[in-house]
């Protein structure tokens, strides 16, 4: 027994002095490991709050050890070269992800790269969007740097000896993440890494496999473009198959079929328009009062969300445009404009529609000039190609301008066709939200009445509590959108081209606006000009499910016709998503589209949207796939595990089906194109 103890404490000895031995030798490559462990975490609990999960953890450490381990192919004197490089590249994904996170409640993507060109206008917006928490990751790169410096002054590197070859290092280092990473898979499930691959539930993603091996995973991802239409095609043919086999689209009829076929139909493309501008006022002032009134007069969706992704308004343009959702990787617009889609355009066009589309913005702002052929428009208007530049606003052309002009486009095309489809996209109301403080009459202070201390006397006082705010700019840039569309529809009507025309008009995407802000506005003490504190008994949280809630942007048909505006008068407040409206507006206008992700709203009483990052709701509740948390609409409905099984299970499979059609070109490869496209009529 004594000489187990002895042999016990010699173990332990050789431990002990093997570990002293090491980080004495190895302090670089150890302040690596531990400075970017400690920001994996960070960005975890400053985004997500799992503050308890070991998975993360677990693979960060793996992901930070592999990575670490190939300094040891250098000269110890050149080993910080490569060390201060990972630490500058890893401390930068914690920086952009912590911007991203805080603005998009998500994680950002390689992708976005693809695409970064289409955001070279807007880099005066990043002011707006980025906080001093968001460089607090900074620490770990300026602390390699301080160590180095220390090490340098000490003679460390000329003084370093090592026992082993550097090829004996690494395999040493790769075995203990081999050992790290061996346990970090034991903790995983299959829906682990079914999402893992499938990558769109990105903030899951993070929660479970860390900040470095969710964007490693997704730099693979980015390639899909590329890749992925080499590998997995008859898989995906197979799913897609069956899925519109399970889940016929039939041409149904109701009281709203044809009721607008043969007629022009103009589309007003609402830059950063929400629902609830409609309904509010500032100082007695509705934000949107020329939205409020077509709405009142005509077919109102006020509960619609738009699905967007990375690719915003273009994201937008293509689910609106195919009933499709957006891609889970890349954008359509940008990285799968070369494949086949059936499209709204493409139906009218084979109802001998003119179809063009216009816009105050460049034509290689998101591949439009590319991807508008595509969809199937005739021609595209853009710029300063086609447009005289006489008033810029925010990003280019301001929005009155643009309609003024278009008004006389239209005209001239309505003397050369009978019938056309044209779609103008609006610009204005861009982030950041700013160009247009002078020229609209939107008040956005505070008056109330105060009684002076001192003399007892009542007095008015103006708090100017939101023009510094991006919300009031916001509020200031979408008044004056909703001006430009009221003068757009007085042109309009003014050279007789409302008659015989259908208007609709959608907001492309929210404003992207931060939850603080709102929580600022509706909790404001005009007392104490600041916002109430949380143990105010009048304070109300704007909390994570009213601010995506809030994210929903109008739908409006409009037509000067009293005779059908009696008709179709009325507001739609069933749940509906982008991806509704080709079903339900083509089949108003006569079309139909059996590869439509949406419904006809009027034709089916199961009323649901899928949001590309798995999320959805329906009449009932609002489901976060992110962390598995919902909120019911209405106490009284009894919600049970099959219910978010059923929808969540949608909510995959619509994904996925959507998500293959796009990579792997199905519906030109697995059905006759022509027949699809030419079968739009009914």
């Amino acid at each position: 027994m004594k000489k187990f103890g002895h042999k016990f404490v010699g173990v332990l000895k050789k431990s002990k002095d093997n570990t002293i031995y090491f980080f004495k030798n190895n302090i670089l490559f150890t302040t690596f490991i531990i400075t970017s462990l400690i920001n994996g975490c960070l960005i975890r609990f400053l985004t997500v709050k799992n503050y308890t999960a070991i998975s993360p953890v677990l693979a960060d450490l793996a992901f930070v050890l592999l990575i670490g381990s190939f300094g040891y192919f250098f000269k110890p004197k050149n080993r910080f070269k490569y060390y201060i490089t990972w630490s500058f590249i890893l401390t930068l994904v914690c920086i952009i992800n912590s911007v991203y996170y805080t603005n998009y409640v998500s994680f950002t993507s390689f992708s976005l790269l693809a695409t970064s060109l289409q955001l070279g206008g807007v880099t005066g917006a990043l002011k707006t969007i980025m906080e001093l928490k968001d460089f607090c990751y900074i620490w770990a790169f300026i602390t390699l740097i301080f160590v180095h410096r220390k090490l340098l002054k000490q003679g460390y590197y000329a003084n370093l000896k090592m026992k082993e070859k550097p090829k004996v290092a690494v395999l040493k280092v790769l075995v203990a993440a081999a050992i790290v990473l061996g346990f970090f898979v034991s903790t995983l499930t299959g829906t682990d890494i079914s999402r893992l691959y499938k990558q769109w539930n990105r903030e899951y993603v993070v929660m479970k496999f860390g900040i470095y091996v969710y964007q490693g995973n997704d730099l693979i991802a980015s390639l899909k473009p590329q890749i992925s239409p080499l590998f997995g095609y008859d898989n995906a043919a197979k799913e897609f198959r069956e899925y519109y086999k399970e889940n016929t689209r039939e041409d149904k009829t109701n009281e709203y079929s044809d009721i607008f076929k043969g007629k022009n139909v103009i589309v007003i493309h609402a830059e950063s328009i929400q629902n609830y501008l409609l309904h509010t006022e500032i100082n007695g002032k509705t934000i949107a009062p020329n939205l409020k009134k077509l709405a009142d007069e005509g077919m109102y969706f006020s509960n619609f969300y738009s699905q967007e992704s990375v690719g915003t308004s273009s994201d937008t343009e293509f689910t609106y445009s195919t009933s499709l959702l957006p891609a889970s990787s890349g954008t359509v617009f940008v990285s799968y404009w070369d494949r086949e889609y059936p499209s709204i355009q493409k139906f009218l066009k084979n109802e001998d529609y003119y179809v063009f589309s216009m816009h105050a913005n460049k034509g290689n702002m998101w591949n439009r000039e590319v991807m508008h052929k595509q969809l199937g428009y005739d021609r595209f208007y853009y710029y300063d190609k086609d447009y005289k530049i006489d008033e810029v606003i925010g990003l280019g052309l301001s929005d009155k301008s643009f309609f003024r002009q278009s008004v006389q486009k239209i005209k001239k095309i309505s003397e050369k066709h009978d019938k056309y489809y044209g779609t103008l996209i609006m610009l204005t109301n861009h982030t950041p939200f700013e160009g247009v403080e002078d020229t609209t009459d939107l008040d956005l202070t505070f008056h109330h009445t105060k009684t002076d201390e001192v003399t007892g006397e009542k007095v008015e006082v103006v708090n100017d509590y939101l023009s510094d705010t991006t919300l009031g700019k916001y509020f200031t840039t979408a008044h004056y959108a909703d001006e430009a569309i009221g003068e757009f529809v007085n042109e309009l009507d003014k050279e007789g081209l409302l008659e015989d025309t259908v208007l609709v008009i959608y907001g492309d995407h929210d404003a992207k606006v931060k939850r603080g802000e709102y929580d600022y506005y509706y909790n404001y003490d005009p007392e104490t000009d600041s916002k109430r504190s949380k143990n105010d008994p009048q304070y109300d949280e704007f909390t994570k499910y009213d601010y995506e809630l809030n994210r929903k942007v109008p739908f409006i048909i409009w037509t000067k016709d009293e005779k059908l505006r009696k008709k179709i008068n009325k507001e739609v407040k069933t749940v509906t998503g982008m991806y509704d409206v080709l079903p339900t507006l083509g089949n108003m206008l006569g079309i139909y589209d059996k590869y439509a992700l949406g419904h006809d709203v009027f034709s089916t009483n199961d009323h649901y949207v899928v949001f590309p990052n798995g999320n959805w709701i329906t009449d009932t509740m609002y489901y976060d796939s992110q962390n598995g948390q919902a909120i019911v609409f209405d106490e009284k409905s009894v919600i049970d595990k099959d219910y978010i099984a059923k929808y969540s299970e949608i909510a995959e499979k619509e994904i996925a089906v959507s998500n293959d059609i796009i990579v792997h070109d199905l519906i030109k490869k697995t059905a006759e194109t022509d027949k699809v496209i030419k079968g739009g009529q009914k």
